[in-house]
């Protein structure tokens, strides 16, 4: 049987040069000790833009990210390699969602608005953080609707206010960055394989408008996306690595095995 996926030295090096790209952007952030928030108007269109592209990487519009991935992955691959992409990307995902629901409880770390209304007198964050996720929304629904009255020019868009009040979790890492980085990755991988350079080129992008949007709408700090860029970055290439050992014995169990099933079915 032909092997239907393979690692090539090719399609490595523009993949890993893209991650190296992707990490140097926060990396220079974190190493000069900038912060984005609250550089940005929150009440101008590039905000509310930065919050349509962040919800791009946010449930349930993810769910749709994923699959218009998958979408333009059916249309440009043939049939064994987007059954491997189709696997790689689902293996990936639910590694960075578990990793991600094990890692920010564990670091605990306030995200840079609540910290930042805490400096303004608005919220407490070692009280914040004890509460449920309901008592957390209604904690922070008050405060930011104390925005207006305190002594601070930031105004925050119905969109941007609507956000915070959703995202009352902890900072670290960046949910949204492991997302994009980890299914840009082995998306791309894939996509190159199969000559195709336009969507790989709109994926990247596509994450660094996100790990941007994090920084910029208040979510997370340079650290968060730094660490989760190179942490969605070895997902994915690990996803990719347990796929191309495991998917030959795999197709080669589907293509005898749903044969059957329609056989037995007529």
């Amino acid at each position: 049987m032909k092997r239907p996926f393979s690692f090539k030295s090719s399609v490595q090096f523009p993949i890993m040069i893209g991650w190296l790209i992707l990490l140097i952007i926060p990396g220079i952030l974190f190493v000069s000790d900038l912060s984005l928030f609250p550089w940005l108007a929150l009440d101008s269109f590039a905000a509310e833009t930065l919050f349509w592209i962040t919800s791009t990487g946010t449930a349930p519009y993810g769910v749709a990210t994923v699959l218009l991935v998958l979408l333009l992955g059916y249309q440009r691959l043939e049939r064994s390699r987007f059954f491997s992409l189709f696997l790689a990307i689902s293996l990936s995902m639910c590694a960075t969602l578990g990793l991600n629901h094990y890692l920010k409880p564990y670091f605990s770390e306030a995200r840079p608005n609540a910290v930042w209304l805490e400096q303004h007198y608005l919220l407490n964050t070692d009280s914040f953080y004890t509460l449920t996720k309901v008592e957390r929304k209604e904690k922070m629904t008050t405060a930011v609707n104390r925005i207006e009255h305190a002594n601070t020019e930031l105004t925050l868009a119905p969109l941007i206010k609507q956000h915070w009040q959703h995202e009352v979790g902890f900072a670290f890492p960046s949910g949204h960055t492991l997302f994009a980085i980890t299914l840009t990755i082995v998306a791309s991988y894939y996509l190159l394989l199969a000559g195709n350079l336009w969507i790989p080129g709109m994926l990247f992008c596509w994450s660094i408008a996100i790990g941007f949007s994090r920084m910029l709408l208040g979510m997370h700090w340079s650290q968060d996306v730094l660490a989760s860029t190179l942490i969605g970055g070895v997902i994915g290439l690990i996803s990719l690595l347990v796929i191309h050992k495991t998917f030959p014995f795999i197709w080669s169990m589907s293509t005898k095995l749903v044969p059957q099933l329609i056989k037995k079915n007529q």
